[in-house]
């Protein structure tokens, strides 16, 4: 009897080789490679198949806006607008950050809108998803499908007509007629085929849960990201009730909108002013508390960004990051030292933005220098004060878009003296802009 012929993917690009490899040589990640059936060529490949006729784009009629709001919000806001119709969602996250809920509330606000709804649950059964959905207070008629084969979640979608599909999770669906067990590369890539045609051919919107990795990507074949229209982020700590969902694709919105949810007892909660809930604990008076005006698609949020510095007793200090990516940290620390006559090296340095928000825009110099100077010093800022700047290496201020709203979001929220790069657009009734040509006049700030 022949032996079944086998090949070698990589879980992280879909590369194929011939015998296993310890490192990728496409995206050069290592022990990725995955054993599963080669794919069989020859007869199969002859296999005529219908002709499909080029569609002029003229000829082409659309529905207009066909978006369905979800009736939750924030979810609303990343989306664009709402869900699409025939569009696939992938909504990823860490483990236990809210997923099913998030998903399970907006299938119950659907079902009470008149919808039909079917959910697949693939990791739990009918009676844990309505003990969950008892707690969420859920009493939207929403189908329930224990199952696994994407075969028959094809199929009970067609038959019960529904107008929304959400699968939980990605990973544990099965094609019968793709090689691979569940969660590998080949059926994680068939399975969301065959739910895109679905989608695609049927109008049925579809929203796919996918479990994280602990390097943070979506688990399975990076190629998945690129079958959805939609990909979802849900960011935050399990330890702190803030959660965001970020869009970093859209292929029907902006990818710059966030969400704010806050985790209760009850489930998610839309949080309508981020600001606020962000700084109601700051403390007052404090060193090494500095508040930044973010921009976080159309929406200025602020946020507080908070520096500890202490003595160290290591050979080499340590330089920890908490929603701040830690080479900006080591740049400004340097710009610091260069420019504003601050020295850390025999300091250990932690940075962090308070409630679990990740930052990651070049505007969070400013606040950063300030809270690190403020932190080193001792020296409490003065109240009322926010910023928002990038610094150069030069130990120049340099200004970012939509100043003007970050200092207005500011002023809302009773903070009227902004630290910023001298610019045009800065001017806001109220405000006491104070522009900042270097990070030495920043500084200076610490204590005056």
């Amino acid at each position: 009897m022949a032996k079944a012929r086998t090949a070698w993917r990589c879980a992280q690009c879909s590369h194929v080789e011939v015998k296993w490899a310890g490192r990728c040589p496409e995206c050069g990640e290592y022990g990725t490679f995955i054993e599963e059936a080669a794919e069989r060529s020859g007869a199969s490949s002859r296999v005529s198949m219908p002709v499909t006729r080029p569609v002029r784009l003229s000829e082409v009629r659309t529905a207009g806006d066909r978006r369905v709001p979800t009736g939750i919000d924030e979810f609303d806001r990343v989306l664009g607008g709402g869900l699409v119709r025939g569009s696939i969602v992938l909504l990823g996250g860490e483990p236990g950050i809210g997923k099913s809920t998030l998903l399970l509330q907006v299938a119950d606000s659907l079902a009470r809108s008149g919808k039909r709804v079917l959910y697949v649950c693939g990791e739990e059964s009918p009676a844990q998803v309505k003990m969950r959905a008892e707690r969420l207070a859920c009493a939207g008629d929403i189908g329930l499908l224990p199952a696994t084969d994407v075969t028959s979640v094809e199929a009970a979608a067609l038959e019960d007509r529904a107008d929304v599909l959400i699968v939980d999770s990605i990973q544990t669906m099965i094609d019968p007629d793709a090689p691979g067990t569940a969660g590998s590369v080949g059926q994680v890539r068939a399975s969301t085929a065959r739910l895109t045609r679905v989608a695609k051919e049927h109008g049925v919107t579809t929203l796919l849960v996918g479990h994280v990795t602990k390097e943070g990507a979506i688990a399975g074949p990076r190629v998945l990201e690129h079958m959805v229209d939609t990909v979802l982020y849900f960011e935050g700590d399990r330890d702190h009730t803030f959660r965001i969902v970020r869009a970093v694709k859209n292929r029907f919105g902006s990818i710059s909108e966030i969400g704010v949810f806050e985790m209760a007892e009850g489930g998610l909660r839309v949080v309508a002013n981020p600001s606020a809930a962000l700084l109601e604990h700051r403390p007052v008076g404090a060193s090494g508390s500095a508040v930044m005006a973010a921009m976080e698609g159309s929406r200025p949020v602020l946020v507080e960004i908070q520096a500890l510095v202490s003595p160290s007793y290591l050979q080499m200090p340590r330089r920890l990051a908490t929603g701040i990516e830690l080479p900006r940290l080591l740049q400004v620390l340097a710009v610091l030292e260069r420019h504003a006559g601050l020295t850390f090296g025999q300091q250990d340095v932690y940075v962090s933005v308070a409630g679990g928000v990740k930052i990651s825009e070049p505007a969070a110099d400013l606040p950063l220098a300030l809270a690190l100077a403020s932190a080193r010093r001792d020296i409490a800022l003065p109240s009322g004060l926010a910023s928002f700047g990038e610094l150069g290496l030069a130990g120049e201020v340099r200004p970012v878009a939509h100043a003007a709203a970050r200092a207005a979001e500011a002023a809302r929220l009773g903070l009227h003296i902004i630290a910023a790069a001298p610019g045009r657009d800065t001017a806001v009734p109220g405000v006491d802009m104070r522009a900042m040509a270097s990070v030495s006049a920043a500084v200076a700030l610490v204590g005056g």
